[in-house]
């Protein structure tokens, strides 16, 4: 079985909050709609995660937890990584290449620009940016084909295999 990432950026935050920070802005209304029906996809397509990654965040928090509440995958076994906050290319790979190496699906949940970018690098420069001029919006989640090794992640290495958007028909 080929291995596989998942990168979801973190469902539609609530911008009028009274949060202190950008770091504890929530999720809004839609967010917290959007995120659970991400999980019962991931769920009907079998796409069970063998590590789960997310940025401590308190929108990507409250994703990670209503997806994988989704995934029957126990909140506890989030690895919650301070890194993934405001992280480029170079930092997700290395998160990346600390993922167990028995880890068959990961699911890696942060923030843009980073998530497009890895994405961009992983699946290749020529990826179509659609008509909104977004790859990744709020809870859109990438499927890429993965190599065998995580710690030797190189540009164009994985194959996307689809992107999923919660407003929009699938790419690709």
């Amino acid at each position: 079985m080929p291995r596989e990432l998942l990168i979801l950026r973190h469902a539609k935050s609530d911008w009028n909050t009274d949060s202190p920070n950008d770091f504890a802005r929530p999720l809004a209304k839609r967010g917290k709609k959007d995120a659970p029906q991400v999980g019962a996809w991931l769920y009907r397509e079998g796409l069970i995660p063998d590590w789960v990654v997310s940025s401590p965040a308190k929108r990507a928090k409250e994703t990670a937890r209503q997806v994988c509440k989704s995934l029957e995958f126990k909140p506890k076994r989030i690895a919650w990584e301070p890194a993934l906050y405001g992280a480029d290319v170079p930092t997700l790979l290395k998160v990346l290449a600390d993922c167990p190496s028995e880890a068959e699906i990961v699911l890696l949940i942060g923030h843009n620009p980073g998530l497009e970018e890895l994405l961009r690098f992983l699946a290749g420069e020529d990826l179509e940016t659609p008509p909104d001029g977004k790859l990744l919006p709020t809870a859109a989640l990438a499927r890429l084909e993965m190599p065998k090794d995580w710690r030797n992640l190189e540009p164009g290495c994985a194959q996307l295999l689809h992107i999923r958007r919660p407003r929009a028909p699938r790419i690709k």
